[in-house]
Formats: structure tokens, C-alpha cells, sequence
């Protein structure tokens, strides 16, 4: 069952996400005005923040209602009314257990406002990067920031080593090289510049450009560690799921998103990057009326960017982030390899190098994972045979 999770997981994941990187590339680049006199680009990245996140929330309740078992309070299904998964030394001195493995008082209940806290912290977390993630675009390419996102499973696991005290086995720091330089070679010998729209500013065209870029990517893969981190520090102390997960913090991050775009802000670098004193949620409707080709692609990306949520926080909640982690980089792989074959791109000796290095990386991941089975099986069925003997 297990396997078949996984398997349902990654290709969710895929199908998803494949199709909403195409979207979001098309929206990194200038869109075509209603006179066809100029070009550009849709600055709007807390408006996007909210087109996915509203409707990721949605997706999540829904998933969650349709779960739902009778009988079952509003808060139970929630997640609110939860028990921790820590270990609390009983009377005698021994700890309570789950039938599971997880320990946890048998009596006691998170208080919902720690748990609400928790989520709320990954809220910040996602919509402070979010813009950093788009500016970035404004002064490195696609393929670039593709490259930028590939190196993601390092601040995973630094994150999770210096916030949460965390330790992974070897061979997973191992499979995080293998696969962080093998997309870094995949992805290295991209000669293209990033699209400027007819009005773009010269602040994109600086030499410093893509130095601001990279600072901009740096800051938004700390903030995506951060957040990865804690999402598994959540799931390791508390009895929720994946989509009661996903629910509060989509929930938290179109009230932070929408709080930011009424604003009626200054000219704010990443922020709201538009001047003239007028919210951004102005702004982004200004935009969608004057390129109304702008509107296919946003809605792509916020459906397949809610759909694909579903598979990430099951994912996620079954697997842990480096596991998701993993499944995410090697979708930027395909993601290429797509864009190979769809438009005849011709791969250097050094890309189909990168490729290999990556798959090598999976394969060792494959391979400790079966042994591991295999060893847990071998322990179960001895485990059986003593108790058949008793």
C-alpha cells in the first residue's frame, strides 16, 4: 500500500506541477496590451499568491469534507482538536504509546492556539518567498532559477539540521549531492537572457543584475527550507494530515496575501514592485483588463498549483521533505526533457552527463529503500514465527 501511495504521489505530483511550470513560465514573461503597442510583464506576485493559495484552501476543505466521517466534529476534522506525538513518561515511569509508534499523553490535547501559531509560521514563510521567487525571474532566466530551485534539498536538510536538531542517514546526504549536481550540470550551459517587456526598467538591464537575482533566489530557497522544516517538525509533534495541513496554511496565506495587496504601498522592491501609491490588487486587475491574455496562464497555475498541493502535503505527510524534496527536483529533470522533446532542443555530451549523475542519484536512493523493506519484512515474519511458537 505503502508503494502504491508513493507511486500515486509522485505521478500527481508530475502531471500537476509539469503543467503548472509551463504556466508560470509564460507569466514570467511580457504579455502582448490590448493595442498591441506594447509589452509587459505581470509584476503582481502577492496577486498571484492569492489566485493559488484561495484556491488551494478550497481544494484542501473540500478534500477534507469528502473524507470526513460521520459523526465526526467540525473541529476534529479541522485538525484543531489534536494530540501531541511526543513521548510523556507515565505514572510508573514508562511512556504511552500509539498503536502506531507514536507516543503522545492519552488524555491531553494540543491547545489550538499553538497549533494555529505553527501554521501561521509556515504562512510568513511561504509568503515572504513567494515574491522573492518571482523578482527573481526579472533578472535571471527560467532555466536558471530552475537551476537555483534544484539545490532546494540542501537548506531542506540544513534547516532541518540547525532549527530542529534533525539527522539523516548517509546515503541521504549522498543522494542530495548526486542529484543537486547532477540537475546543476543539467541545467548549466543555458546561453539565454531573461525577456523584457517594451517598458521594462533599466534596473534589469544594471550589471549587478544578476547578482540581485541570485541574492533574490538565495532568500527564497532560506525561506522554502524554513518552511519544509517545519512542516515536518508539525507532522513529527502533532496527529494531523497532510491536507489539514495544507487547509490552515493556504487559509493563513491568502488573509497574509490579501492583507499586503489592499495596501495602497509605496514603490517597494520584491514587495509591490509597482509605483504610484495604488494597491497591488488594483494593480494586477489594471493589468489583467489591459492584457487579457494574461488570464489563461494565471488560472492554469492556480489550478494545477491547488491540485498539485493535494499530492505534495499527502506526500509530505507520508514521506517527509526530503523524499518530496526529491520527487520535486526530479520533476524539473523531466520538465526539461519534456521541453527536449516537445521543441527539439538538441542536449549537449555535459546535459545527458547531469541526467545520469541524477538518475544514478535515485537509483541509490531506490536501492537503500528496498534493502531497508526487505530487512523490516525479514524482522516481521521472525517476529511472527516467535509468536506462533508461543
Amino acid at each position: 500500500m505503502s508503494f502504491v501511495r508513493l507511486a500515486l504521489c509522485v505521478v500527481g505530483v508530475y502531471s500537476m506541477f509539469l503543467l503548472w511550470a509551463i504556466a508560470q513560465e509564460r507569466l514570467s514573461v511580457p504579455f502582448q496590451s490590448l493595442d498591441g503597442k506594447s509589452s509587459d510583464k505581470f509584476r503582481s506576485a502577492v496577486f498571484l499568491g492569492i489566485c493559488q493559495s484561495a484556491l488551494s484552501s478550497i481544494s484542501a476543505l473540500v478534500y477534507i469534507l469528502i473524507r470526513r466521517t460521520s459523526g465526526e466534529a467540525v473541529s476534529q476534522t479541522l485538525g484543531l482538536d489534536t494530540k501531541p506525538r511526543i513521548s510523556t513518561p507515565a505514572a510508573n515511569g514508562s511512556s504511552k504509546h500509539t498503536t502506531n509508534g507514536s507516543a503522545y499523553p492519552q488524555k491531553s490535547t494540543i491547545p489550538r492556539s499553538v497549533l494555529l501559531l505553527r501554521f501561521l509560521q509556515c504562512s510568513v514563510f511561504i509568503t515572504t518567498a513567494a515574491p522573492f521567487g518571482f523578482a527573481a525571474l526579472s533578472y535571471i532566466t527560467y532555466p536558471a532559477m530552475v537551476l537555483g530551485k534544484s539545490c532546494k534539498l540542501v537548506p531542506v536538510m540544513l534547516m532541518n539540521v540547525v532549527l530542529y536538531r534533525r539527522k539523516f542517514a548517509p546515503h541521504k546526504y549522498l543522494v542530495v549531492f548526486m542529484v543537486t549536481a547532477g540537475i546543476t550540470v543539467f541545467m548549466g550551459f543555458g546561453n539565454e537572457k531573461p525577456k523584457k517587456g517594451s517598458s521594462s526598467g533599466a534596473s534589469e538591464t544594471t550589471p549587478y543584475a544578476s547578482l540581485i537575482g541570485i541574492v533574490y533566489l538565495l532568500i527564497n530557497l532560506a525561506l522554502d527550507g524554513a518552511t519544509n522544516s517545519t512542516q515536518d517538525e508539525i507532522f513529527s509533534r502533532y496527529k494531523v494530515t497532510g491536507q489539514q495541513m495544507m487547509f490552515w496554511i493556504n487559509l493563513f496565506c491568502t488573509m497574509l496575501a490579501v492583507s499586503l495587496s489592499v495596501l495602497p504601498l509605496p514603490y517597494i522592491p520584491v514587495i509591490h514592485p509597482t509605483s504610484g501609491g495604488q494597491s497591488e490588487f488594483m494593480d494586477a486587475l489594471v493589468f489583467i483588463r489591459t492584457h487579457p491574455s494574461v488570464i489563461t496562464p494565471l488560472a492554469q497555475f492556480a489550478l494545477t498549483g491547488a491540485l498539485g498541493q493535494l499530492f505534495i502535503f499527502e506526500t509530505l505527510q507520508h514521506f517527509g521533505s526530503l523524499t518530496l524534496v526529491t520527487i520535486t527536483l526530479t520533476r524539473k529533470l523531466f520538465t526539461m526533457l519534456l521541453s527536449v522533446v516537445v521543441y527539439n532542443h538538441q542536449l549537449t555530451l555535459g546535459q545527458w552527463l547531469g541526467a545520469a549523475i541524477v538518475f544514478a542519484g535515485i537509483s541509490v536512493e531506490a536501492f537503500v529503500k528496498r534493502n531497508d523493506v526487505h530487512a523490516k519484512r525479514v524482522v516481521q515474519e521472525k517476529e511472527k514465527a516467535k509468536i506462533k511458537s508461543l
